[in-house]
Protein backbone atom coordinates (compact mmCIF):
# COMPACT_ATOMS: atom_id res chain seq x y z
CA UNK A 1 0.00 0.00 0.00
CA UNK A 2 0.97 3.68 -0.35
CA UNK A 3 1.15 6.30 1.73
CA UNK A 4 -1.27 8.07 -0.44
CA UNK A 5 -3.88 4.94 -0.04
CA UNK A 6 -2.85 4.50 3.74
CA UNK A 7 -4.21 8.19 4.45
CA UNK A 8 -7.31 7.83 2.22
CA UNK A 9 -8.27 4.99 3.82
CA UNK A 10 -7.87 5.88 7.17
CA UNK A 11 -9.83 7.91 9.61
CA UNK A 12 -7.60 9.94 12.27
CA UNK A 13 -10.68 10.21 14.51
CA UNK A 14 -11.27 6.60 14.93
CA UNK A 15 -9.82 3.99 16.76
CA UNK A 16 -6.39 3.47 16.02
CA UNK A 17 -4.84 0.13 14.50
CA UNK A 18 -3.94 -2.43 17.36
CA UNK A 19 -0.19 -3.01 16.71
CA UNK A 20 0.99 -0.35 14.58
CA UNK A 21 2.64 2.61 16.51
CA UNK A 22 0.26 4.76 17.52
CA UNK A 23 -2.02 2.66 15.50
CA UNK A 24 -1.32 4.81 12.31
CA UNK A 25 -1.67 3.28 9.06
CA UNK A 26 1.79 3.01 7.97
CA UNK A 27 4.76 0.48 7.36
CA UNK A 28 8.68 0.72 7.08
CA UNK A 29 8.22 0.97 2.77
CA UNK A 30 5.95 3.46 3.31
CA UNK A 31 6.53 6.44 6.04
CA UNK A 32 8.65 9.14 6.39
CA UNK A 33 10.14 8.25 10.18
CA UNK A 34 11.23 4.98 10.89
CA UNK A 35 11.74 3.79 15.05
CA UNK A 36 14.21 1.75 15.70
CA UNK A 37 13.65 -0.51 19.08
CA UNK A 38 16.39 -1.95 20.82
CA UNK A 39 15.30 -4.38 24.37
CA UNK A 40 18.48 -4.07 26.12
CA UNK A 41 19.59 -3.50 29.31
CA UNK A 42 22.12 -5.30 30.42
CA UNK A 43 24.57 -3.03 31.96
CA UNK A 44 21.77 -0.82 34.19
CA UNK A 45 23.37 -0.58 37.69
CA UNK A 46 20.21 -0.51 39.73
CA UNK A 47 16.67 -1.13 38.54
CA UNK A 48 15.99 -3.38 35.30
CA UNK A 49 12.84 -3.18 33.54
CA UNK A 50 14.16 -0.43 30.37
CA UNK A 51 14.48 -3.66 27.64
CA UNK A 52 10.57 -4.34 28.18
CA UNK A 53 9.91 -0.19 27.31
CA UNK A 54 9.79 -0.72 23.51
CA UNK A 55 7.51 -3.33 23.08
CA UNK A 56 4.99 -1.53 26.20
CA UNK A 57 5.04 2.09 24.22
CA UNK A 58 4.19 0.13 21.15
CA UNK A 59 1.45 -1.16 23.01
CA UNK A 60 0.23 1.60 25.13
CA UNK A 61 0.87 3.96 21.70
CA UNK A 62 -2.46 3.50 19.91
CA UNK A 63 -4.38 5.44 21.84
CA UNK A 64 -2.77 8.48 21.24
CA UNK A 65 -4.86 11.17 20.02
CA UNK A 66 -3.33 12.61 16.87
CA UNK A 67 -3.39 16.01 16.53
CA UNK A 68 -0.78 18.67 17.22
CA UNK A 69 -1.87 22.12 16.99
CA UNK A 70 1.04 23.28 15.88
CA UNK A 71 1.03 20.94 13.12
CA UNK A 72 -2.51 20.12 12.47
CA UNK A 73 -1.85 17.20 9.78
CA UNK A 74 0.84 15.89 11.64
CA UNK A 75 -0.74 12.10 11.63
CA UNK A 76 -0.46 12.07 7.96
CA UNK A 77 3.85 11.97 7.90
CA UNK A 78 4.21 8.11 8.19
CA UNK A 79 5.37 6.92 11.49
CA UNK A 80 6.01 3.20 11.83
CA UNK A 81 8.34 0.99 13.89
CA UNK A 82 10.70 -1.23 12.55
CA UNK A 83 10.05 -4.88 13.17
CA UNK A 84 10.81 -6.45 17.28
CA UNK A 85 14.17 -7.92 17.13
CA UNK A 86 12.58 -10.71 19.77
CA UNK A 87 16.05 -12.95 19.78
CA UNK A 88 17.87 -9.40 20.77
CA UNK A 89 15.72 -9.56 23.47
CA UNK A 90 15.90 -13.07 24.43
CA UNK A 91 20.08 -12.32 24.30
CA UNK A 92 19.28 -9.56 26.74
CA UNK A 93 18.14 -11.53 29.15
CA UNK A 94 20.88 -14.15 29.32
CA UNK A 95 23.00 -11.55 29.00
CA UNK A 96 21.72 -9.11 31.83
CA UNK A 97 22.07 -12.22 34.47
CA UNK A 98 25.47 -12.54 33.64
CA UNK A 99 25.89 -8.97 34.11
CA UNK A 100 24.30 -9.23 37.47
CA UNK A 101 26.81 -11.55 38.69
CA UNK A 102 29.90 -9.39 37.88
CA UNK A 103 28.19 -6.38 39.37
CA UNK A 104 27.88 -8.37 42.55
CA UNK A 105 31.32 -9.31 42.30
CA UNK A 106 32.61 -5.78 41.78
CA UNK A 107 30.05 -4.35 44.70
CA UNK A 108 32.12 -7.35 46.99
CA UNK A 109 35.67 -6.41 45.39
CA UNK A 110 35.87 -9.58 44.23
CA UNK A 111 35.88 -8.42 40.49
CA UNK A 112 39.09 -10.44 39.58
CA UNK A 113 37.18 -13.57 39.52
CA UNK A 114 34.76 -12.79 36.90
CA UNK A 115 36.69 -11.04 34.29
CA UNK A 116 35.75 -13.21 31.72
CA UNK A 117 32.41 -12.32 32.13
CA UNK A 118 33.29 -8.58 31.59
CA UNK A 119 35.15 -9.48 28.47
CA UNK A 120 31.80 -11.55 27.15
CA UNK A 121 29.66 -9.29 28.28
CA UNK A 122 31.76 -5.70 26.49
CA UNK A 123 32.04 -7.96 23.17
CA UNK A 124 27.97 -8.47 22.77
CA UNK A 125 27.63 -4.94 23.68
CA UNK A 126 30.29 -3.97 20.76
CA UNK A 127 28.04 -6.42 18.71
CA UNK A 128 24.87 -4.48 19.59
CA UNK A 129 26.26 -1.14 18.37
CA UNK A 130 27.53 -3.12 15.17
CA UNK A 131 23.54 -4.30 14.81
CA UNK A 132 22.50 -0.90 15.28
CA UNK A 133 24.40 1.27 13.23
CA UNK A 134 23.82 -1.13 10.61
CA UNK A 135 19.99 -1.34 10.75
CA UNK A 136 19.68 2.02 10.83
CA UNK A 137 22.12 2.79 7.88
CA UNK A 138 19.66 0.95 6.23
CA UNK A 139 16.77 2.97 7.11
CA UNK A 140 19.24 6.11 6.47
CA UNK A 141 20.07 5.34 3.28
CA UNK A 142 16.37 4.88 2.03
CA UNK A 143 15.72 8.19 2.40
CA UNK A 144 14.24 7.59 5.92
CA UNK A 145 14.37 9.65 9.61
CA UNK A 146 15.36 7.36 12.41
CA UNK A 147 14.75 7.93 15.91
CA UNK A 148 15.97 4.85 18.20
CA UNK A 149 13.77 3.31 21.08
CA UNK A 150 15.46 1.48 24.10
CA UNK A 151 16.02 -0.16 26.35
CA UNK A 152 18.65 1.26 28.76
CA UNK A 153 20.71 4.11 27.38
CA UNK A 154 23.53 2.71 26.04
CA UNK A 155 21.91 1.46 22.83
CA UNK A 156 21.60 4.71 20.48
CA UNK A 157 25.80 4.70 20.80
CA UNK A 158 25.37 2.99 17.06
CA UNK A 159 22.99 5.66 15.57
CA UNK A 160 24.79 8.64 16.75
CA UNK A 161 27.74 6.93 14.45
CA UNK A 162 26.13 6.15 11.77
CA UNK A 163 24.99 10.06 11.81
CA UNK A 164 28.16 11.01 12.31
CA UNK A 165 29.56 9.04 9.39
CA UNK A 166 26.84 11.16 7.41
CA UNK A 167 27.47 14.23 8.55
CA UNK A 168 30.64 16.43 9.26
CA UNK A 169 29.33 18.58 12.01
CA UNK A 170 26.45 17.92 14.70
CA UNK A 171 25.38 18.30 18.57
CA UNK A 172 23.40 16.87 21.34
CA UNK A 173 20.63 17.86 23.23
CA UNK A 174 21.10 15.43 25.99
CA UNK A 175 18.03 15.66 28.30
CA UNK A 176 19.16 13.25 31.71
CA UNK A 177 18.79 13.52 35.46
CA UNK A 178 22.82 11.87 35.34
CA UNK A 179 25.58 13.18 32.76
CA UNK A 180 26.53 9.60 31.48
CA UNK A 181 29.88 11.00 31.31
CA UNK A 182 31.67 7.83 33.28
CA UNK A 183 34.34 5.90 31.81
CA UNK A 184 33.55 2.27 31.64
CA UNK A 185 31.31 2.81 34.54
CA UNK A 186 31.28 -0.67 36.46
CA UNK A 187 34.04 -2.02 33.90
CA UNK A 188 31.64 -2.02 31.09
CA UNK A 189 33.14 -0.14 28.24
CA UNK A 190 29.23 0.53 27.13
CA UNK A 191 27.58 1.10 30.31
CA UNK A 192 24.23 3.10 30.05
CA UNK A 193 26.46 5.23 32.32
CA UNK A 194 29.28 6.24 29.78
CA UNK A 195 26.91 6.41 26.80
CA UNK A 196 28.02 10.58 26.33
CA UNK A 197 31.54 9.16 27.15
CA UNK A 198 31.61 7.11 24.07
CA UNK A 199 29.42 9.35 22.29
CA UNK A 200 32.74 12.02 22.12
CA UNK A 201 34.67 9.83 20.69
CA UNK A 202 32.77 10.44 17.38
CA UNK A 203 34.96 12.90 15.72
CA UNK A 204 32.12 14.86 13.99
CA UNK A 205 30.16 15.48 17.57
CA UNK A 206 31.07 19.41 18.07
CA UNK A 207 29.36 19.77 21.58
CA UNK A 208 27.10 18.01 23.85
CA UNK A 209 24.68 19.92 26.01
CA UNK A 210 23.44 18.51 28.70
CA UNK A 211 19.57 19.29 30.26
CA UNK A 212 18.15 18.54 33.64
CA UNK A 213 21.37 16.87 35.01
CA UNK A 214 20.96 16.16 39.12
CA UNK A 215 23.02 13.07 40.13
CA UNK A 216 26.86 13.01 38.82
CA UNK A 217 30.02 12.32 40.30
CA UNK A 218 33.09 14.27 40.83
CA UNK A 219 34.63 12.34 37.42
CA UNK A 220 32.06 13.81 35.41
CA UNK A 221 32.48 17.19 36.98
CA UNK A 222 35.71 16.80 35.88
CA UNK A 223 34.71 16.04 32.58
CA UNK A 224 32.36 18.87 32.08
CA UNK A 225 35.56 21.40 33.60
CA UNK A 226 38.37 20.02 31.34
CA UNK A 227 36.16 19.98 28.08
CA UNK A 228 37.00 23.31 26.70
CA UNK A 229 33.74 24.27 26.18
CA UNK A 230 32.66 21.00 24.63
CA UNK A 231 30.38 19.91 27.22
CA UNK A 232 28.16 22.37 28.58
CA UNK A 233 25.73 21.44 31.52
CA UNK A 234 22.44 22.98 32.29
CA UNK A 235 22.27 21.62 36.32
CA UNK A 236 18.86 20.89 37.62
CA UNK A 237 19.26 22.83 40.55
CA UNK A 238 20.92 26.06 38.14
CA UNK A 239 17.95 25.89 36.68
CA UNK A 240 15.29 25.80 39.14
CA UNK A 241 17.23 28.78 41.06
CA UNK A 242 17.21 31.00 37.49
CA UNK A 243 13.14 30.11 37.53
CA UNK A 244 12.99 31.25 41.55
CA UNK A 245 14.79 34.19 40.77
CA UNK A 246 12.41 34.96 38.13
CA UNK A 247 13.62 33.92 34.61
CA UNK A 248 11.55 32.38 32.48
CA UNK A 249 11.66 28.65 30.67
CA UNK A 250 11.38 30.68 27.77
CA UNK A 251 14.12 32.47 27.99
CA UNK A 252 16.12 29.47 29.79
CA UNK A 253 15.78 27.73 26.50
CA UNK A 254 16.41 30.13 24.23
CA UNK A 255 20.21 29.85 26.25
CA UNK A 256 19.94 26.34 25.62
CA UNK A 257 19.59 26.64 22.11
CA UNK A 258 22.02 28.95 21.69
CA UNK A 259 25.23 26.88 22.39
CA UNK A 260 23.85 24.57 19.91
CA UNK A 261 25.15 23.78 15.98
CA UNK A 262 22.33 23.52 13.00
CA UNK A 263 22.24 20.28 13.24
CA UNK A 264 21.13 18.46 16.40
CA UNK A 265 20.57 14.89 17.27
CA UNK A 266 18.35 14.37 20.99
CA UNK A 267 19.44 12.05 23.34
CA UNK A 268 16.57 12.02 25.81
CA UNK A 269 16.39 9.40 29.16
CA UNK A 270 13.20 9.84 30.71
CA UNK A 271 14.49 10.33 34.14
CA UNK A 272 15.60 13.86 32.79
CA UNK A 273 11.42 14.57 33.47
CA UNK A 274 10.30 13.95 37.04
CA UNK A 275 9.97 10.95 38.18
CA UNK A 276 6.01 11.46 38.48
CA UNK A 277 5.95 10.94 34.82
CA UNK A 278 8.49 7.84 35.06
CA UNK A 279 8.13 6.86 38.20
CA UNK A 280 9.45 2.96 36.92
CA UNK A 281 12.79 3.78 35.42
CA UNK A 282 15.77 2.57 36.34
CA UNK A 283 17.12 5.19 38.26
CA UNK A 284 14.80 7.53 39.37
CA UNK A 285 15.50 11.24 40.66
CA UNK A 286 14.11 13.87 42.57
CA UNK A 287 13.81 17.62 40.15
CA UNK A 288 13.67 17.42 36.58
CA UNK A 289 11.46 18.59 33.98
CA UNK A 290 7.31 18.73 33.25
CA UNK A 291 6.27 17.16 30.32
CA UNK A 292 5.38 20.33 28.53
CA UNK A 293 9.06 22.04 29.82
CA UNK A 294 10.48 19.34 27.63
CA UNK A 295 8.08 19.66 24.87
CA UNK A 296 8.32 23.36 24.64
CA UNK A 297 12.61 23.03 24.36
CA UNK A 298 12.03 20.80 21.23
CA UNK A 299 9.41 22.80 20.01
CA UNK A 300 11.64 25.87 20.12
CA UNK A 301 14.65 24.23 18.79
CA UNK A 302 12.58 23.62 15.93
CA UNK A 303 11.43 27.48 15.59
CA UNK A 304 15.32 28.39 15.52
CA UNK A 305 16.16 26.67 12.43
CA UNK A 306 17.98 23.83 13.48
CA UNK A 307 17.36 20.60 12.16
CA UNK A 308 16.97 17.15 14.09
CA UNK A 309 18.71 14.59 12.58
CA UNK A 310 17.85 12.04 14.80
CA UNK A 311 16.87 10.81 18.45
CA UNK A 312 16.89 8.46 20.87
CA UNK A 313 13.86 7.81 23.26
CA UNK A 314 15.42 5.69 26.64
CA UNK A 315 15.28 3.95 29.87
CA UNK A 316 10.70 3.44 29.45
CA UNK A 317 9.94 0.73 32.37
CA UNK A 318 6.44 -0.20 32.77
CA UNK A 319 5.17 -1.06 36.13
CA UNK A 320 1.87 -2.70 36.97
CA UNK A 321 0.58 -0.15 34.87
CA UNK A 322 0.31 1.48 31.87
CA UNK A 323 1.74 4.93 32.82
CA UNK A 324 5.45 4.91 32.07
CA UNK A 325 4.39 3.60 28.68
CA UNK A 326 1.57 6.13 28.41
CA UNK A 327 3.89 9.09 29.14
CA UNK A 328 6.88 7.49 26.95
CA UNK A 329 4.51 6.68 23.76
CA UNK A 330 3.33 10.71 24.31
CA UNK A 331 6.69 11.80 24.17
CA UNK A 332 7.73 9.64 21.13
CA UNK A 333 5.41 11.15 19.18
CA UNK A 334 6.30 14.71 19.60
CA UNK A 335 9.59 13.80 19.08
CA UNK A 336 9.10 11.71 15.76
CA UNK A 337 6.56 14.56 14.47
CA UNK A 338 9.16 17.87 15.46
CA UNK A 339 12.18 15.85 13.96
CA UNK A 340 9.65 15.58 10.83
CA UNK A 341 9.00 19.45 10.83
CA UNK A 342 12.75 20.31 11.41
CA UNK A 343 13.21 18.88 8.37
CA UNK A 344 10.45 20.42 5.97
CA UNK A 345 8.59 17.24 6.03
CA UNK A 346 5.47 19.58 6.93
CA UNK A 347 3.84 22.13 4.59
CA UNK A 348 5.23 25.97 5.39
CA UNK A 349 1.46 26.78 7.15
CA UNK A 350 1.54 23.59 9.36
CA UNK A 351 4.99 23.98 11.07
Amino acid sequence: MTKEEAIQNFDPNGPGIKGNLFGLPYSTDNAEVVVVPVPWEVTVSYREGAASGPKAILEASSQIDFFIKEIPEAWKLGVSMADYPQNLYRENRQLRALAAQYISSVEYGEEEKDKLLLTKINEACESLNIYVKNTVLQYLNEGKLVGLLGGDHSTPLGLMRALGEQYQRFGILHIDAHADLRKAYEGFTYSHGSIMHNALKIPSLHRLIQVGVRDYCEEEKTAIANSAGRIKTYFDDDIKAAQYNGRSWDAICTDIIKELPPLVYISFDIDGLDPKLCPNTGTPVPGGLEFTQATYLIKQLVKSGRKIIGFDLNEVAPGHDEWDANVGARLLYQLCHWMAASQGKFTKGNK
